[in-house]
């Protein structure tokens, strides 16, 4: 068996470890679970139509029902971006690794603003796939919260503890 080896203080690039085609793959079997929809009306209607000119791994579709083109990425946060669909997938690995910006960038060997960019998308498209939480049961408070509403008037909060005192 003939092994490759890496001498001493030669990298291995992560990115170059990643196959476009894998990620593409997953893409679609996370969105379209239940078969390709038309992203402008959602009919099931649909063909294959070619591959992106770029990326060879990149799906495109046409719309029996409204003629509409579209591909894997069309209406997602990944979509009209520069960088790979594999950055991104790494990108969204590291960020779950608890990864700074800066430290992604780095194991990227991407530009900081770029990636910042990059978690940002990541983070509005996870937060907007979020249910909305659901609130039940009884609430505590304590005082500290009444206080905190009268900041910057001290009169208002001594008049609320003399009302308070006053009652007993």
């Amino acid at each position: 068996m003939d092994m490759t080896r890496l001498s001493a203080g030669q990298l291995v690039k992560i990115d170059g470890l990643i196959d476009d085609g894998k990620c593409f793959q997953t893409v679609r079997n996370l969105r379209w679970a239940n078969g390709v929809h038309c992203s402008c009306c959602g009919s099931a209607e649909v063909i294959k139509h070619g591959h992106d000119e770029t990326q060879p791994d990149r799906q495109r579709y046409r719309c029996k029902t409204c003629n509409a083109c579209f591909d894997d990425l069309s209406g997602t946060g990944f979509e009209g971006h520069h960088q790979p669909l594999r950055m991104w997938i790494l990108c969204l690995y590291f960020r779950g690794l608890n990864l700074s910006n800066r430290q992604i960038a780095a194991e990227l060997n991407l530009n900081k603003d770029d990636v910042q960019q990059m978690t940002k998308t990541l983070r509005c498209g996870i937060e907007a796939k979020r249910p909305p939480a659901q609130l039940a049961g009884a609430v505590e408070g304590d005082e500290v919260y009444i206080v905190a509403g009268h900041k910057g008037q001290p009169v208002a909060v001594e008049k609320k503890g003399d009302l308070v005192e006053g009652g007993d």
